[in-house]
């Protein structure tokens, strides 16, 4: 008999993201007296750009979704829309890549998330206003539950939503979940969302943020990493920006390179879904945790090369590809 679940939904709120381009001499970055990077304009003036690009149906999750997708696994997309033409707009990008629709929810009178990038060199600053949906767990049938789910950012209003999904894993045993917190569930804390880590299969999240969910060492990445794996998860994985990436399942722990460049990186957003989405699709398809390191890095590579999340995304003869061409120093280590 066929097995024909879905390999995986992803879960989030899903949007439409607007790139303005900025002139590089009509902006500058300086640091405050806290060591933040600022973005500084004129103010009350008229500034030049250079040009604009509007993405449908990016965010956390949608990216992960689309990059499952053109990975060869059957993905959908369990979040909200507005009855809007951004809504519309929305359901038909996603339905263009691959993506199943069926629970993307259409909420009544509401719009649809609408974000503002402004890019500024390789680098942007994100204008976000996540709208307030009416989030309920769809019902599903039998035939329509996943082997995975990936659950990643979602608005500060659905907090109460992440009890429902707890529950609907709980029921369901064999689901695994792949967890890559947003902004809002790290703020939640782990005692909120112990449940939701007790239940994590693999956990996805950077150096930082690791650092603010587990209270540990930032220099100490065995520490945070031990700290990690004692709220639940079976996989942990920091990334690290240019210093690649660790990982560690418990009893293993590796460190991954990146995977180098082939020109200055265009703009980074959606660097992280997609270095999180290829791992776990390899994961999903029966790689080991080391083989699955390799994927990576890849796909993250390619997609800082293009504008937004989702147009450098690769297919599995692609990584393949990168693969074979890869120096002889790119391998994970253990460490």
């Amino acid at each position: 008999m066929t097995d024909n679940r879905p390999d995986v939904l992803a879960i989030g709120d899903v949007v439409t993201d607007a790139f303005i381009k900025l002139l590089d001499d009509q902006a500058t970055t300086y640091a405050d007296e806290n060591g933040n990077k600022i973005l500084a304009m004129p103010y009350g003036m008229k500034i030049p750009f250079h040009h604009a690009e509007v993405i449908e149906a990016v965010g956390n999750a949608a990216n992960a979704a689309v990059s499952f997708a053109k990975l060869g696994l059957h993905a959908g997309l369990v979040s909200n829309v507005g009855s809007d033409a951004w809504g519309r707009d929305i359901i038909h990008a996603l339905q263009e890549r691959k993506v199943d629709t069926r629970f993307v929810h259409i909420n009544q009178h509401k719009v649809s998330n609408y974000h503002y990038i402004l890019w500024y060199k390789d680098e942007r600053t994100i204008l976000i206003k996540h709208e307030e949906y009416d989030y309920n767990w769809p019902r599903f049938r039998k035939s329509d539950i996943p082997k995975w789910v990936y659950f990643s950012s979602i608005s500060k209003n659905a907090l109460d939503y992440h009890d429902e999904v707890v529950e609907w894993l709980n029921d369901n045993p064999d689901v695994k979940l792949a967890f890559q917190p947003g902004t809002f569930q790290i703020e939640a804390g782990t005692e909120r969302l112990k449940e939701l880590y007790q239940r994590t299969e693999v956990v996805v999240l950077n150096r930082e943020e690791a650092v603010i969910v587990t209270g540990g060492n930032y220099d100490d990445l065995h520490d945070l990493m031990n700290r990690m794996h004692s709220y639940g998860p079976k996989i942990v994985v920091i990334t690290d920006g240019p210093d690649g990436a660790y990982a560690s399942d418990g009893e293993n722990r590796f460190k991954m390179p990146n995977y180098p460049d082939p020109a200055p990186p265009v703009e980074r957003t959606g660097a992280g879904d997609s270095f999180a989405s290829a791992l776990v699709a390899a994961l999903a398809k029966g790689a080991t945790l080391e083989a699955a390191l390799l994927w990576a890095p890849i796909n993250s590579m390619n997609v800082v090369q293009h504008v937004g999340a989702q147009e450098g995304l690769l297919t599995v003869d692609e990584i393949e590809y990168y693969m074979r061409n890869a120096p002889e120093w790119y391998h994970p280590e253990r460490f």
